[in-house]
């Protein structure tokens, strides 16, 4: 089975949209550092709020190198430990949306992907109909994300008008 980590913001993404279960159809289970649950749990009063600790196909997990994290002291801890975690597991695939983040992952030649590239996938796999349509939902609910980003997306869904 392949490993799996994720970030914080593309579980809120999904948690937003009511989509946090794709990853599991997708991927079948995901790891998240401690610093990730830790985040999401900052969010407990959201109205998208899940206890992620409670779900079984995701396991949070203690780094264990805490040193090189101050390597990337321009990420948020999170971020730090996401890339830190999928080194470690030597992770088949790191789920990050934040570009400098992103930037760390390829530099250490970590294969990455973002919401958008599960919401892709998804698609792909016939999980879901409209990636044009969850887009839209992500927007209404305060996610920014670049037009030029959504129509690139909009296009690699075939969904483009």
């Amino acid at each position: 089975m392949p490993e799996i980590v994720s970030n914080t913001t593309p579980l809120i993404s999904l948690l937003k949209i009511d989509k946090l279960n794709l990853l599991k159809e997708i991927y079948r289970k995901i790891s998240v550092p401690n610093a990730v649950f830790k985040e999401l749990e900052q969010g407990k009063q959201k109205a998208y709020y899940q206890d992620i600790s409670k779900i079984n196909w995701i396991r949070i997990v203690d780094i264990k190198n805490k040193e090189i994290g101050q390597f990337l002291f321009d990420l948020d801890e999170g971020e730090a430990e996401a890339i830190i975690l999928a080194k470690e597991l030597n992770a088949d695939l790191l789920i990050l949306d934040e570009k400098l983040g992103r930037d760390y992952a390829k530099k250490l030649n970590i294969k990455i992907t973002g919401t958008l590239g599960v919401l892709l996938k998804a698609k792909e796999m016939g999980l879901i109909d409209s990636v044009r349509e969850l887009l839209n939902v992500l927007v209404d609910k305060g996610v920014w994300l670049n037009p030029k980003l959504i129509e690139k997306v909009i296009k690699l869904a075939g969904e483009q008008k």
